[in-house]
């Protein structure tokens, strides 16, 4: 068993490494504007993809570097992941059009998929059960407030460099996370236990993934809590600033919203133990339903006063992020719970498999933006109403 670093600086370092993701998205938020300006001034709605097209490598990705840490071992597999981020991200900085920047942005989804995925392959090795989700409550609370200050940070990288210049900090946080992994966290996977890397492998690493019923609705799940948390992520900045002509504040709001929502996942850190990860994500998709269909019915009966209608918009956004802190960190470790001996492809296709679906969810909810919230708000009612009935269908005793 390798040794554990001390539980404070392990949360600190997977979380760090995990916020690769939150970062990527998230700090991108001020600066598409710009980049529609700059890139596709006839169709503003196309900036948006430089979200989704993140998404996309993302997930491709995730399927990925799963089977490659159980074949060469967790950290070399997140170092190699970093690499392939930061050269992607100095293709960004310099790229003509918005096709290469997309590109681009697949290209660093691939790389940022590592330490996303591994991450999790690498604390079901040290952890498992509650604890492990546990644990990954406190990585998700950390991902979680990201966003409290990646659009305030991206603002003001773009004063000095414009936009272009928030991928070269994509950059020295790639360098700086990797060299903490490298120099502190022991290799979590001897090379007794590694799999070889062959067809037949993951062929049978799948069907054991997926031989369990739960496993397939925890996927099918994972896929509609990312849908609709991308599809806010990918319509919010041209909310608040096309509908409630909030453009200059939007990181702050941005910020208040994300640091509000972390109490979700303070509260799930501390409850989970004793009331166990299943019931605790059936809660929030209950409260996502009732906060969701009350928004819909003020906003279409014309009964909402003009002066509530951001307010009522912020709270709800707020709901949205914390049932994200409540849920995504439990459902993945349930998702695991049962298969510690092939964590790695397990963690892959489980995330990779709904982060790529996701896509088929967030797309159409961002580009069918139209000036309103009703888009972005039906979405998430729908979303979080079929994961609420796919979640009662599994059968688990509580973990």
């Amino acid at each position: 068993m390798p040794r554990k670093l001390a539980q404070p600086e392990f949360v600190a370092l997977m979380a760090m490494l995990t916020a690769t993701v939150a970062l990527s998205v998230d700090s991108m938020l001020p600066g598409i504007p710009l980049i529609a300006a700059e890139l596709t001034p006839d169709d503003v709605n196309r900036a948006q993809l430089v979200l989704t097209a993140f998404v996309l490598g993302l997930g491709i990705g995730t399927l990925i570097n799963g089977p490659l840490s159980d074949r060469f071992g967790r950290k070399a597999v997140i170092i190699g992941g970093l690499s392939v981020y930061a050269a992607a991200a100095v293709l960004a900085a310099t790229a003509p059009t918005l096709e290469t920047l997309l590109a681009a942005r697949v290209i660093q989804g691939l790389g940022a998929a590592a330490p996303r995925v591994v991450t999790m392959a690498l604390i079901r090795d040290l952890y498992k059960g509650r604890e492990m989700a546990r644990i990954s409550s406190f990585i998700m609370m950390i991902f979680i407030l990201v966003p409290a200050v990646a659009p305030a940070l991206g603002a003001l990288i773009m004063l000095g460099f414009g936009w272009r210049g928030i991928f070269g900090s994509f950059v020295v946080f790639a360098a700086l996370s990797g060299l903490w992994l490298i120099i502190r966290q022991e290799e979590t996977l001897p090379k007794a236990e590694r799999r070889a890397l062959s067809m037949a492998t993951l062929i049978a690493g799948t069907k054991e993934t997926f031989s369990h019923r739960s496993v397939q609705i925890y996927t099918l799940v994972l896929m509609l809590g990312f849908g609709q948390m991308f599809g806010l992520l990918s319509s919010i900045q041209q909310i608040y600033g096309e509908v409630f002509d909030k453009t200059d504040s939007f990181p702050i709001w941005f910020a208040a919203q994300a640091l509000i929502s972390g109490v979700g996942t303070l509260m799930n850190a501390k409850y989970v133990v004793r009331l166990g990860m299943r019931r605790i994500a059936l809660s929030a998709y209950i409260g996502q339903i009732a906060i969701s269909s009350v928004v819909l019915v003020l906003i279409g009966s014309g009964l909402l006063p003009d002066a509530l209608a951001f307010p009522v918009f912020f709270i709800w956004s707020v709901s949205v992020f914390f049932m994200a802190g409540v849920t995504f960190g439990n459902i993945i470790a349930l998702s695991l719970e049962r298969l510690g001996h092939v964590a790695g492809i397990a963690s892959s296709l489980v995330q990779g498999i709904s982060t790529i679906s996701a896509v088929l969810i967030a797309a159409p909810i961002g580009l069918a933006f139209n000036g309103t919230v009703i888009p972005l708000t039906l979405g998430t009612l729908i979303c979080s109403l079929i994961a609420y009935l796919l979640l009662r269908r599994t059968v688990d005793a509580e973990v």
